[in-house]
């Protein structure tokens, strides 16, 4: 008789965490994680390229120094940030981080613009490879960027909303931070420049 209430037990205290959303949770915050690493991957997959992007573009004569140096400091800024998990538990850090990314993206974006005008850089075999590598990384970064800010919608509403909210209290699931809007707009733009056509 012990071990029928014992299991009576143990399924309603199964089915009331399933009606308070507690596996809701589960799902929603393994998503969302999964989404954010993929997010670091693509971001740390842009910032592998940039060595290679500068060092094309410094064989250049007279390329513009000053945009190097800022896409150089740019990177090294985004890169100095730990980008871990917990970080888009701390909204001031993930603020941060999303920034550095920004700087780094409107840096590469710049580059990219002023290398116009240097035909013999367009020309450069390597150098438009990597161009189209950035672009594709680019691209992949506003997909997983897309998809973290699903995921996460998912998972603060669930934090948010009556009578979730008292399961996400109990148990400590707090609201997730996400990319602001201003900056989404800002970063989500992969670069538009084409290189392919020759300047006349």
């Amino acid at each position: 008789m012990n071990a029928w209430k014992r299991f009576l037990v143990v399924a309603a205290a199964a089915l009331a965490l399933t009606g308070c959303g507690y596996n809701d949770f589960q799902r929603l915050d393994e998503e969302s994680t999964a989404a954010w690493s993929e997010v670091l991957s693509q971001y740390q997959r842009r910032a592998d390229l940039v060595p290679n992007i500068v060092a094309s573009v410094k064989g250049e004569a007279n390329f513009e120094q000053d945009t190097l140096t800022k896409v150089i400091e740019a990177r090294s800024k985004a890169t100095s940030i730990q980008a871990t998990p917990e970080l888009v538990n701390n909204p001031e850090a993930f603020n941060k981080f999303q920034q550095a990314q920004g700087e780094l993206s409107s840096a590469l974006s710049r580059l990219m613009v002023v290398s116009e005008r240097y035909p013999e850089l367009k020309a450069n075999q390597a150098f438009r490879d990597l161009r189209v590598t950035l672009e594709g990384t680019e691209n992949r970064i506003a997909v997983a960027r897309d998809r973290y800010i699903g995921t996460v919608k998912a998972y603060n509403i669930k934090a948010r909303q009556f009578p979730t909210n008292l399961t996400a209290k109990v148990f400590g699931y707090q609201p997730k931070a996400n990319f602001t809007v201003q900056n989404e707009a800002q970063i989500s733009q992969p670069p538009t420049v084409d290189f392919s056509s020759e300047r006349k």
